[in-house]
């Protein structure tokens, strides 16, 4: 078998990923500061969402659940894979022309449907003309994702994880272009993002070209591999169909309260930036990973490949999450309350915040346990618990709303993640033990628990010791840092003590993936 250097791969996804989630907070900076929270705002987050909400259909979502599989299998057995990769791309980019001709004339609609609280003030307008322009960013990130799990499975992840940087870059430039220039920095951002879109798509393009992963746009075929790619896509479809239904669910309820769903969308950047780093990485990785040793029936070499995606990703997520609900305030007030973003704005993020912090670990070991299924092209039995998920998520938010308003989606969404998690890790039981963490990991993970807790202990003494200095304006920035690097070491020296990890295991995993 053609090795996937696992850890290489991981760190390599994680580094882009990283950051893009970096410079992606940078962009959540200047528009807090540029514009805030208010109706522009929300506007923009609520169209932004509608190419996003289907980019996790056709993107990373149900397409890539189905095609990566496939396409890994066949170019493991050298069964023709380019052929099979170009009618993948004309069926894809078929539908998405379609799909996107029809939003450009029901963008009302869709936006009643996904904001309907916006109905009847300057809001809905707002959305209706800025969902128009960014929509068809759905038809390029869509192509690039393919073009990104293509070189995935060939084992070359660089291009495909630096391509999102693109827009974080792009969009930024933009907006720092719009206030040099006077202009309306909303219309700069607005229309940079289809031409991130395009920049994306060249970019994984001419990687793939150059990897030797050739593929032509034609007509689209109909062809059993085709028929194959649809019988998976479907409920994987229908799957992310219910987590989009979550979001929508919370925008929803979020859009009847002024400024939440710009509060809500920041705190949700925030608490991306571990997620995508920790499990969007170890998820794009490991699905093609346990694809291939599915397909050479090295039951051990997945177990291992599982255990120790699951053991890095905890290492990295728990003390993340410890740190998002014990200081999330300071990192609020620091990254984003300037410009038209108030101390009352940012303690409402904080909040929020704290709450995604709780269900962080649910959000990556979703992405942990998710391949389990795909591998085995079973995307129905993850469709069928993401409706159970959905059931709670819309429950609760719905629920809750009229008691405690708009953070009622932050606490669905963080409980619904929970149930997500333990109902995949119940149906991989009957996959036996290559589902199943090893030895090593189950006694690793109380000491990871307990590590981050002592870093949690540190920060919250740090944050109130520093409290002074993160007040002054010019030294924010470098007291919240030492802050976060200290609470690192902290848990870096206790993780080593506690055995949560070891550093030579960690050299030792890098010098093995670099052979």
């Amino acid at each position: 078998m053609k090795p996937i250097r696992l850890v290489a791969g991981v760190m390599t996804v994680g580094f882009w990923t990283l950051m893009s989630r970096v410079l992606g907070v940078v962009r959540e900076i200047l528009i807090l500061g540029l514009i805030g929270p208010g109706p522009v705002m929300d506007a923009f987050v609520a169209a932004f969402r509608l190419p996003n909400m289907f980019r996790r259909f056709f993107a990373e979502g149900a397409f890539n659940a189905a095609f990566v599989p496939l396409f890994s299998k066949k170019y493991e057995g050298e069964e023709h894979p380019m052929v099979f990769a170009r009618d993948a791309f004309n069926g894809l980019a078929t539908v998405l022309l379609g799909l996107t001709g029809l939003a450009m004339i029901f963008m009302p609609a869709l936006v009643w449907a996904t904001a309907g609280g916006f109905y009847g003030d300057a809001r809905f307008d707002l959305t209706v003309g800025y969902g128009r322009i960014v929509f068809p960013y759905i038809l390029l990130i869509s192509l690039a994702a393919l073009f990104s799990g293509a070189l995935n499975t060939a084992g070359h992840f660089a291009a495909a994880a630096a391509a999102p940087v693109l827009l974080n870059i792009l969009v930024c430039a933009s907006m720092a272009l719009g206030v040099a220039l006077g202009g309306e920095v909303i219309q700069w951002l607005i229309w940079t993002i289809p031409v991130a879109g395009m920049a994306q798509l060249a970019l994984v393009w001419v990687a793939a070209e150059r990897s030797g992963l050739r593929i032509r746009p034609g007509l689209p075929r109909w062809t059993p591999d085709m028929k194959r790619l649809l019988v998976i896509a479907v409920p994987a479809a229908l799957a992310g169909g219910v987590m989009q239904i979550n979001l929508l669910v919370g925008q929803q309820v979020a859009s009847h309260f002024d400024k939440a769903v710009g509060w809500l969308y920041a705190a949700d950047r925030l608490y991306q930036l571990p997620l995508g780093v920790v499990g969007i990485a170890v998820g794009i990785v490991l699905l093609p990973d346990l694809s291939r040793r599915l397909k050479a029936q090295d039951d051990t070499g997945g177990r291992a490949a599982f255990s120790r995606a699951g053991e890095l990703s905890l290492a990295l997520t728990i003390p993340s999450s410890v740190a998002l609900i014990v200081i999330p305030l300071p990192m609020v007030a620091v990254l984003f309350e300037r410009g038209a973003t108030t101390a009352i704005d940012s303690a409402a993020i904080a909040t929020a915040v704290a709450i995604y912090g709780l269900g962080l670990p649910a959000f990556v070991l979703q992405k942990v346990l998710q391949p389990l299924y795909f591998a085995r092209e079973d995307t129905r039995s993850p469709f069928r618990y993401a409706v159970w998920a959905m059931v709670v998520n819309a429950a609760i938010a719905i629920g809750l709303s009229p008691f405690i308003g708009w953070l009622a989606p932050a606490i669905a969404t963080t409980l619904a993640g929970w149930i997500m998690v333990w109902q995949l890790a119940r149906g991989a039981r009957k996959m036996g033990e290559v589902a199943r963490f090893d030895t090593r990991f189950r006694n690793r993970l109380w000491r990871i628990c307990a590590a981050s807790v002592v870093m949690g202990a540190a920060l919250w003494g740090l944050n109130v010791l520093l409290a002074p200095w993160l007040a002054i304006p010019y030294l924010r920035f470098a007291v919240l840092f030492g802050l976060i690097v200290l609470g690192a070491l902290v848990y870096g020296i206790a993780g080593q003590t506690l055995g949560a990890f070891r550093l030579s295991e960690v050299k030792a995993m890098f010098k093995r993936s670099r052979t």
